[in-house]
């Protein structure tokens, strides 16, 4: 799967800077979505790494000639996100604070490329996990309370929104 990630990253973002920083944070993200599937869990070990990571690497990746986001956005854009879980979080009951924590990563990842990008990888994120919720019930696997795992739904949807930000930049 993680080679697959890559595969695709890579022929999609061709030869720029940030092309290093999408293939080393791709297999911590496929760990994530697996860890996540398989123990509902996204553990600080990967989640907080995921999101210094970002920072540093698109810091690094923003000083090359090419590049096609920005730092101060990918910033802005994990500040951004991650209060915005942080929120959702305190009042809604639904998401953990793993989940908090990995916006922080795909706040950053995400918001590289601009607002409307950051925006439409967390609502592909949101809408993905829709459709699952909805597949379950209506398969009658699952109910309206049922809980699942949201983390490899939050990176699809990042993932989508790396691709198309970097097809469009």
């Amino acid at each position: 799967m993680t080679v697959g990630v890559c595969a695709l990253l890579a022929v999609i973002s061709g030869a720029r800077p940030e092309l290093v920083v999408w293939l080393l944070l791709a297999p911590v993200c496929v760990l994530l979505a697996v860890v996540d599937a398989s123990v509902h869990r996204l553990p600080d070990v990967l989640t907080l790494p995921l999101a210094a990571g970002a920072c540093v690497l698109l810091g690094g990746a923003s000083l090359f000639p090419g590049a096609g986001g920005s730092w101060a956005s990918a910033l802005l854009g994990l500040l951004v996100l991650g209060g915005c879980f942080f929120v959702l979080f305190l009042f809604s009951g639904g998401s953990g604070l793993g989940d908090v924590k990995l916006a922080l990563g795909l706040g950053a990842v995400l918001g590289w490329y601009g607002w409307l990008i950051l925006l439409i990888g967390v609502f592909a994120g949101f809408l993905f996990g829709a459709l699952y919720g909805i597949g379950l019930v209506m398969a009658g696997r699952a109910g309206r309370r049922s809980r699942f795992a949201f983390g490899p739904f939050l990176l699809a949807g990042a993932l989508a929104g790396v691709l198309l930000g970097s097809s469009t930049s």
